[in-house]
């Protein structure tokens, strides 16, 4: 008993189980995570050290290089970059793809145990972390309101993020921009010289008063006391009647040689929402949480706090990743019901009958919603791209059916019942349908297997797709059988045009007649004009292949996501005012412009190697909110040109505009165009890059052209002479620390204040730490009481070094990044090496090219790797189907055809060809076959039933006309909608499309002519084989046709 048999046996088993997977699909649909993307495990981790007080080149020598020498041991390591600025040291390793990323990084954690004690002892505790790039902020938001920023501060520290914190799926929360309060102590140096006293005598004296201390208990009788010493400070005027003793032993007190005043920290960065000074909430979710979920949580958490935070604090959404994510899931099933749609009318249209159309119908929700439940224990989420492989599957979720109920129509009209016809006719084309289905779902195993981006980015599309036709599969030889039995009439009815359905249908029957007949002129003429038919295929194969150069080329293509990035820089030492000022000036601008909703700006962040922020008061970063794109009339990157233009007449900053592409959120990918010169050297290292970097500009489509060695920030170098030093028992820590208590502060206590606790800061008066001078002024006591002052022990000189240095393999480097304006990558970076292979740099200085451009070559590596196991694949599986290795050359005729539709798709519609259109070329590679299956197939059996070889295919072609457009049309139609672009976030899935569509288009009616040609021909080649060797054609499987079915 075959499968459609025990089908039609068991029909209400099967309805059971039908509604039992539609059951399950929909739980599995509900429990399944939503994202824009898929989870990308890259291979990829990173090494964060601090090291407080070093400038760049100390913590290169100090930490970076140690630190990579030891890395470089880990096993798997592909790359080493690193970056080291002031005060910390960045490192980023590059594994080989497949690597275990959590035993990398413990390898990683055990190296650096190694050799922790060879650091310096300021060093802080190495971190090391995976990349992830689900670790960007899912949701930003702003306080702002009446109150100081310390308010602001303290209420999203101690409020608002402990309770985002909580939230199921939400990881941390980072708070940005705000200031603490604390209580100065403002030491004055002409008081505090006067008697004799010094800054860490006044320091040592604070920490020595402000102590409480247990004494343990003591026994009296039948009573036990707690004995506790209090010394606390109660009040700012009990901090001011601090004793100190002064070397002559009288006694000061703090108020005689210091001001004592609540304040606040220094701003090392200050952020503006909409204009408004204000404090960034930035949430965080964990890895695999869902996005959408954890958005919601946290927007109705934030508008419960709204009503508990005082009346005059504003709370606003800065961004929400969310929103694109729910409108672009949104675009993508909507094109989807669109093109399922359009594949259910053309199937009215051609079957003109409803209820036919129905049963057929039916197997697009039902294929579908089954997806769903292997999706969800695949481990995949609901994003763009899984859902863009079933709107891409929409359309080829309904051919099996086709195939199967046709068949079943054609046994009805040679008189054979209901339940013959759905059993035996179902049963005929079980093993055509499932080799035509594997053909389509084969090709797309090299690319779930095959390492890399592309891998990583795809595999979620390929395997739904793969999934829903599997699904289909199921649904035609179960399903359509049962419906066909229980739903066709006992007698076949042709169509009666009594509604306008009815005579449009009737009108369509009509006009594939005609197509019909017309078909059979031209291929009875092709196979009598077999070399004109070949030889014009292959000029129109030749002059698609001299579009190919007008074709742009491009890792990804880009998306609208309504978001500006804006960086700005000052001249290095520009003061946080300043670059305030100027970063007022371009949110301004911004705000005017009409698309603009909302405008966040950070004061004093910059961004390091990685995405991390770090603080640096020249730096500033805008972050720009547009209308959804249904909401406004101009693209983004045309609100990107005009800001690029109005903020061009702002004097000494460099201001970098750029649309945010969403894909590339989060991941350590560099700038599309991205050069290394490589150099020991710094002096002539900056030099060469800077020669590559002019090269660069001069190439049409880049802009933003700069390098990564950018000005030394101005610095006062202090360099103790330690003889001198020595002779007043001073040495080089104590003289370093009284220098950052003079500067910078020193936290030595903490004070209570209304149940709020202060840090106690011990400092110079501001206007004792003005100039340089003023440091030369600053007085130091040695061991024997006697106040030296620092210019006797010390030369003071204002000096400039490198303000950060890049290396990459342990080497140094300098990377010359820019972006695109009007041209595609890869036209861009043919012109960029034709320039620089001219360029002579210094012996032991080379150039080695990154960015996305080595992810585009490498991407294409693998896929055309993919590509060509995928077309090996189909070849086995055909080969299997029709037990001959002469048919499947047949059919694979119809590739290249293909290729001529994918080249006019592209120039067409002006799309480039990257790896989205790529994925397309490998998927129409199991596609395109299937139709050539169908017709070399029924040839195969009316051959077997005695016909001659063009008797048999002037028959076959045209009763397999109508099959083949209607699951061609059926395919084309359904990718329609997602080949417009409409939408947010649809030029993902764009390119894929059009390059499917294009191909499928052109290949369908070629096919129909030039296979039935090239059969012939290969025929009468193996003919003359035949009469040189004998036995060959036989052993060849030319002989025979055991693989034919009749459909």
């Amino acid at each position: 008993m075959n499968l459609p048999e025990l089908a039609v046996r068991r029909s209400v088993t099967v309805f059971m189980v039908v509604l039992g997977l539609v059951v399950l699909g929909c739980v599995s649909l509900s429990r399944l995570a939503i994202d824009l993307f898929p989870n990308l495990k890259l291979p990829v981790a990173a090494v964060m050290v601090e090291y407080p007080g070093a400038g760049p080149q100390e913590v290169e020598k100090a930490v970076t290089e140690p630190l990579e020498e030891i890395l470089a041991t880990v096993n798997n390591v592909d790359t080493i970059k690193s970056e080291s600025r002031a005060g910390s040291s960045m490192i980023i390793l590059w594994f080989a793809w497949g690597t275990d990323m959590d035993f990398a990084t413990l390898q990683m954690r055990e190296k650096i145990d190694m050799i922790k004690g060879m650091l310096p002892e300021d060093v802080k505790n190495p971190m090391v972390f995976k990349m992830d790039p689900a670790m960007m902020p899912v949701l930003q938001v702003g306080m702002s309101g009446g109150r100081d920023l310390a308010e602001l501060t303290r209420l999203a520290e101690d409020v608002v993020k402990p309770r985002l914190e909580r939230l199921p799926g939400a990881a941390w929360v980072i708070v940005t921009g705000g200031r603490a309060r604390e209580v100065h102590v403002l030491v004055d140096p002409v008081k505090l010289d006067s008697f004799g006293l010094s800054l860490e005598q006044v320091a040592q004296a604070l920490r020595a008063e402000n102590v409480e201390l247990s004494a343990g208990s003591l026994a009296e009788g039948k009573k036990e006391f707690v004995i506790r010493t209090t010394g606390e400070f109660r009040d700012l005027a009990q901090l001011a009647g601090v004793p100190l003793i002064t070397p002559q032993g009288s006694v000061v007190y703090l108020k005689d040689v210091a001001e004592i005043a609540q304040g606040y920290t220094d701003a090392a960065q200050e952020t503006y929402m909409n204009g408004r000074p204000s404090v960034g909430v930035h949430v965080l979710k964990q890895s695999g949480a869902n996005t959408v979920q954890v958005a919601e949580r946290v927007k109705r958490e934030l508008e419960a706090l709204k009503k508990e935070l005082p009346g005059n604090v504003e709370v606003n959404t800065v961004f929400d990743q969310s929103r694109f994510i729910r409108d672009a899931i949104d675009s993508v099933v909507n094109n989807a019901m669109i093109g399922a749609v359009l594949a259910v009318l053309i199937l009215f249209l051609f079957l003109r009958h409803v209820r036919t159309t129905l049963v057929i119908a039916l197997s697009i929700p039902i294929s579908i919603i089954a997806t769903f439940i292997l999706v969800y224990f695949a481990g995949l989420t609901l994003n763009m791209l899984s859902l863009g492989g079933l709107a891409l599957g929409v359309g080829m979720v309904v051919d099996n059916s086709i195939v199967v109920l046709e068949n079943i129509y054609r046994y009805r009209q040679e008189g054979y019942s209901l339940w013959e016809a759905a059993t035996a006719g179902a049963q005929e084309v079980a093993m055509a349908i499932t080799a035509s289905t594997l053909t389509t779902v084969i090709v797309f195993l090299p690319v779930v297997f095959v390492q890399g981006l592309a891998s990583q980015i795809f595999r979620d599309l390929s395997l739904t797709v793969a999934f829903s036709l599997l699904a289909s599969l199921l649904v035609a030889l179960t399903l359509v059988p049962v419906l066909a039995y229980r739903l066709l009439p006992a007698v076949p009815a042709a169509a009666q045009p009594r509604t306008w359905a009815g005579r449009a249908s009737s009108a369509v029957g009509r006009w594939l007649e005609a197509v019909r007949d017309f078909y059979r002129v031209v291929l009875a003429w092709a196979l009598e004009h077999r070399k004109a038919v070949v030889l014009g295929t292959l000029a129109v194969f030749l002059a698609s292949l001299a579009l190919v150069p007008v074709i742009g080329v491009e890792f990804l293509p880009k998306m609208d996501a309504g978001e500006i990035s804006i960086k700005i820089e000052m001249p290095r030492g520009t003061a946080l005012a300043e670059t305030g000022r100027v970063a007022g000036r371009v949110e301004e601008i911004c705000a005017s412009l009409p698309e603009v909703r909302t405008t966040f700006v950070s004061v004093g962040s910059a961004e390091e190697m990685g995405g991390f922020g770090t603080a640096e008061a020249d730096r500033a970063r805008l972050r720009v909110q547009l209308a959804p794109r249904r909401e406004r009339q101009r693209s983004t990157e045309d609100v990107v040109d005009e800001i690029r233009h109005r903020v061009a007449g702002i004097p000494g900053a460099r201001i970098d505009v750029a649309a945010v592409d969403p894909k590339m959120a989060g991941m350590p990918t560099e700038a599309p165009i991205a050069l290394t010169v490589r150099g020991e050297d710094l002096g002539v290292l900056k030099n060469a890059a800077e020669l590559v970097a002019q090269e660069v500009r001069r190439v049409p489509g880049t802009r933003d052209v700069r390098t990564s060695l950018e000005e030394g920030k101005p610095e006062v170098e202090v360099r103790l002479d330690r003889d001198r030093a020595a002779a007043y028992g001073l040495g080089t820590a104590q003289v370093a620390q009284t220098l950052r208590t003079a500067v910078f502060g020193q936290v030595v206590t903490r004070y209570r204040s209304g149940g709020e606790e202060l840090d106690l800061r011990v400092r110079l008066a501001p206007g004792a730490r003005q100039r340089v001078q003023d440091l030369g002024d600053l007085r130091i006591a040695s061991p024997a009481g006697i106040a030296v002052p620092l210019r006797e022990i010390a030369e003071l000189r204002e000096v400039e070094g490198p303000s950060i240095i890049t290396r990459e393999n342990q080497t140094r480097v300098c990377y010359v990044t820019g972006d695109l304006k009007g041209r595609p990558l890869g036209d861009v970076m043919k012109d960029v090496q034709a320039r620089l292979a001219a360029l002579r740099l210094p012996p032991g200085y080379e150039i080695i090219y990154g960015g996305e451009h080595k992810e585009m070559k490498e991407s294409f590596g693998s896929l055309t790797f993919a590509l060509l196991l995928g077309v090996l694949l189909v070849y086995m599986v055909m080969a299997s189907q029709f037990e001959s290795l002469f048919h499947p050359f047949v059919i694979m005729f119809t590739m290249p055809l293909a290729f001529i539709g994918v080249v006019l798709g592209l120039v067409l519609t002006g799309k480039t060809f990257n790896i989205a259109t790529f994925i397309g070329v490998i998927m129409l590679a199991g596609i395109v076959v299937n139709n050539a299956i169908v017709l070399v197939d029924y040839i195969n059996t009316l051959r077997r039933r005695g016909m001659e070889l063009r008797e048999a295919i002037l028959q076959a072609g045209p009763v397999r006309l109508r099959p083949v457009l209607m699951t061609a049309l059926t395919t084309i139609l359904g990718m329609v909608p997602l080949a417009l672009g409409i939408g947010e976030g649809a030029e993902a899935d764009a390119p894929l499309a059009v390059a499917v569509i294009g191909g499928l288009t052109v290949a369908t009616f070629l096919t129909l002519v030039v296979v039935p040609v090239v059969y012939t021909l290969l025929e009468d080649l193996g003919g003359r084989l035949q009469g040189r060797f004998g036995s060959a054609r036989q052993a060849a499987g030319l002989e025979e046709f055991p693989g034919g079915v009749e459909r």
